[in-house]
Formats: C-alpha cells, structure tokens, sequence
C-alpha cells in the first residue's frame, strides 16, 4: 500500500467554526503532506464519494465531534454495516459510506476516521483558540494513519510527514 493509493477527505461546515476542522485539515494535507495522496474537503459525506472510497487502497476522514474535551482527538476504525437495505439521503454517517461503497462497487478499503471534539459550532470561518491549537496534531495524526498504512502498519501508525517540503498539492 502506498501513500498514492490513499484518500483523505476533511468533512463538515466550514462556516460554522469547529465544524471546518475538517476543512482545515485537508488544506494543510494537500499543501503539504502525503505527497500522492488524493485530499478532498467536503461539506458531508455524500453517495457520489461512494466510489471513490472504492478505488481507494486506504480512505481517512477527518471531522469535528460534538462530544468531547474540545481539542481532543479520537482515532478509530470503521467497519461496513451489517448487510441491510441501504437507506441514504445526501448525508452518510461513514459506516453508511462504507457500506454504500460495497454495495455499488464491490470494495471497501480500510477506512479510518479521525475526529476532534468541538469547541463551538457558532457561525464564523475560524476555529475556536481550542482547535486551531489542536490541528497540527490533527495532521500528524492523519499523516500517521497513512504512513503506517503504507509500511504495513494497517492504518493505525502515528508518524510524521511524508512529503517533501515545499511541494504543493491543489486541494479538490
């Protein structure tokens, strides 16, 4: 597995504070980190990232939580659903996404998200003192996810950057 076979996509509101963390994240990632990674931000988990989650050797979502010490971060795996009728709208929780990806296309990789609890979810563009402390751990962690992936860790490595510094990667 390598870097170039992940998919990271930062989730959520990116104009209600906390709730951009996502966004946030992904911004850092694709200017600065995993080099050959695919970096999406996203205003919700949608039926149309079904296949690209699909065609992904690994898929990190990054999004804020409403539960929580605000700043603390959550890693955890995701499992697809018990076989069931699909019930979606244009909002997926990611086991639903997962779930979603096998259904339509036959594959789901291992799928990881990492979460952040929120301080406020207040209208505004930035993030509350809490988090805008707390993202670059966020993106050490995000960058460890896929690295370890990448070495044969299986997704739960915590490491540091692996791109070049420098290099650039536009955000989707």
């Amino acid at each position: 597995m390598t870097a170039a076979g992940a998919l990271i996509v930062g989730y959520g509101n990116p104009l209600r504070s906390d709730d951009g963390i996502g966004w946030h994240a992904a911004k850092l990632l694709a200017a600065d980190r995993l080099i050959g990674a695919r970096v999406l931000a996203r205003h919700q988990l949608a039926p149309e990232l079904a296949e690209d989650v699909s065609r992904a050797s690994l898929v990190v979502l990054v999004d804020a939580a409403a539960e929580g010490d605000p700043g603390s971060v959550a890693v955890r795996r995701i499992g697809s659903p018990p076989p069931t009728p699909i019930t979606w709208s244009h909002h997926l929780t990611p086991e639903t996404l997962a779930g979603l990806a096998d259904a339509l296309y036959g594959a789901v990789p291992p799928i990881v998200l990492v979460s952040v609890a929120a301080e406020s979810f207040a209208e505004g563009d930035s993030l509350s003192s809490a988090l805008q402390q707390t993202l670059p751990e966020v993106v050490e962690v995000v960058a460890g996810v896929v690295t370890g992936a990448a070495n044969g860790l299986g997704g739960s490595g915590i490491g540091g950057p692996t791109a070049s510094e420098g290099q650039e990667r536009p955000l989707e």
